[in-house]
Formats: structure tokens, sequence, C-alpha cells
């Protein structure tokens, strides 16, 4: 039976090559795609545990690395080495991973903001999550041009033996102290951020339903609607759903058209006829738009068109009274 090590030899060159660091980090952000992407494991505290990170350190220490790939100035007796200069030491590096996080992750979020695809879940995390894989193989790269001796490496032995020994072989009862406290100080600080991000405070809870035509420059606006139709021929509209209601809910539209006598308060409906019926889910913060074709089945002037959006089942008689949401137009159709 073949050994690990030649299980290991038989990857190729790059990839066994590949610092240790850099591939935690691009594991990272593959995981937490697949944490927030698939159906069941994304409801779960995992999407917390691989979300922090992946937004408060991550993104920020690969792009540290790819700036800074070699190794932080040591000291020898009372004279720095010749790297002092150009690395960076450990501290310095975790210090910069957290702030440059915090500065890049909201600035991809505003480039997004200007784009087709808008600030949402699934942008966001291939964004990202691209800039932070990208960052991690130029980082690789800077590193093997530099000499062994200087590359950047975590020193992950050192780390452990330094923290067992402060807390199991402390200098003193003060350091010991001292230590205990910065124990629960941090447990209490990543508790106190995980409980704020699994629990939110819930904003004001809505859809939004909305009417918009495209303008000569193919703009959606909230303007031009038609107004005058020939029986049989059809314009088009398109309709949007934003769900704001902090949960998944299937939506119904109802399109109508009426044929009303009175005028204001005072309007009675003595035709009705129904167009059309579709439904559709959306998840929080997910917004659903699609192109309408009028179709009008009767001819008059000052017809009400109605489309009426329902949450959940339809009633037998759908009207504008016990709609969720409802928009109208005033239509002439010859």
């Amino acid at each position: 039976m073949a050994s690990d090590r030649d299980w290991w030899l038989l990857l190729p060159k790059p990839v066994r090559r590949f610092p240790a660091d850099l591939t935690a980090v691009i594991v990272l952000t593959l995981l937490t795609g697949l944490v927030v992407s698939l159906p069941l494991v994304r409801e779960t505290p995992l999407r917390i545990l691989f979300g922090l990170p992946f937004v408060l350190f991550v993104p920020g220490y690969a792009f540290v690395s790819a700036l800074f790939p070699e190794q932080g100035g040591t000291i020898t007796g009372d004279e720095e080495t010749a790297d002092e200069d150009r690395g960076i030491d450990g501290i310095e590096r975790v210090a910069l991973a957290f702030g440059l996080s915090i500065a890049i992750v909201p600035l991809i979020g505003l480039l997004l903001n200007f784009t087709p695809w808008g600030i949402r879940l699934t942008p966001i995390i291939l964004s990202v999550g691209g800039f932070t894989i990208g960052c991690a193989v130029i980082a690789a790269f800077r590193r093997w041009e530099l000499p062994p001796e200087e590359r950047f490496s975590v020193p992950y032995s050192a780390w452990i033996t330094a923290g067992r020994t402060e807390v199991f072989d402390p200098d003193d009862r003060v350091d010991a102290a001292l230590n205990v406290a910065l124990a629960l100080a941090i447990v209490l600080a990543l508790g106190s951020v995980g409980f704020a991000v699994a629990a939110p405070q819930q904003g004001e809870q809505f859809s939004e339903f909305y009417l918009l035509t495209e303008d000569e420059n193919g703009a959606l606006v909230a303007s031009g609607y038609p107004e005058e139709f020939t029986q049989g021929e059809s314009e088009s509209v398109i309709l949007g759903i934003e769900n704001n209601e902090y949960e998944t809910l299937e939506y119904t539209v109802v399109v109508q058209l009426e044929r009303t006598e009175g005028e204001g308060n005072e309007t009675e409906v003595v035709e009705r006829e129904e167009l059309d019926q579709s439904s559709t889910t959306l998840e929080h913060d997910e917004t659903w738009q699609e192109e309408y074709q009028i179709t009008p089945t009767m001819a008059g002037e000052n017809l009400r068109l109605n489309f009426l959006l329902y949450e959940g089942e339809v009633p037998a008689e759908p009207t504008r009274e016990n709609a969720y949401r409802d928009l109208h137009l005033w239509i002439d159709v010859e």
C-alpha cells in the first residue's frame, strides 16, 4: 500500500509547495461559499462560524501576504537584521489583516452597488472570495521568488509552545491572572459578536410591489406607462417584487381588467376579467422582476387595469380590497 508520502508526491509541485497559511485561506474561502449556498447548511450556525473570519480577517490577510511576502526582521544582540526594513512581524501582520478586511469588504460592496448585480449575497461572496484567492495566489508567487530563509512562514510550533508556557507555566501569579482575564475577554467578545450576527435586530417588515417601463436608453423607469391600447394587441411593463419580510414567502400576482362606473370613492365595478395569474417564491432581501405583456380582452375608455399582490393563497374572488398590495393603470382600449 502506498504511504502518505507517496500520495503527497502525486500532487503537482506547485500544490505541494503552496504555503500552508495561504492554503488555509483558500480552503476557508471555498468552504464559506459552500456553507452560505447549500440550502440546508446555510440555515445553521456554520454560516456564522465561517462567515465572520471570511469577512473580518481572511481578505485582509491575503492582501497583506501579497504586499509583504518576506519574513519580518529579527533582532540579534543590539543589531537588527537587514530584513527589518522590508518585512513586518506577526502581530503587525494580524493587526493589518483585521484593519484591511474592514476596509476592503465595504469597498467591494460599494463597487458592486454600481453594477447590475447590486449588493446581494451571491455577488459579495464571489467578489470577496475572488479577491481573496487572487491575493493568496499572488502572495504565493512572491514568496517563491525569495530565498527560503527570507520567506514569511507562520511559526505554528513556536506559537503553540509559547501559548502552552503562558497558560500552564506563567512567570508569576500576576501573569497567570492576566492570561485568564485575557482569555475570558476574547471568549466574551467572540460570543457577543456571534450573538449579534446570529440574532440581528429586524427592521421594518414589508414587501415592495412596483411597475416599471423601459425608456429609450433601455433603463427601467417608473414612468411612461402605456395608456392607449388596441384590443388584441399587447404592450409590455416590468413587474417587480422585493421581499423585506425577514422570511421566505410565496407571492402571487393577479392581473385584472375592470370596467367601472362613477368617479372617485363612488366607483363601482360593473365588469371584471382576469387576464393572468403567476406565482414566485422569494427569500428575504431577494428581488423578482419579470416582463409582462398586457393584452386587453375588452374595449372601452377608462378601464382599470389592476395588478394585485398576495402572500400565500389567493382568495376565490381576488379584489383590490383583499389584496396585500395593489397597483393599477387607467387605460383606453379601442
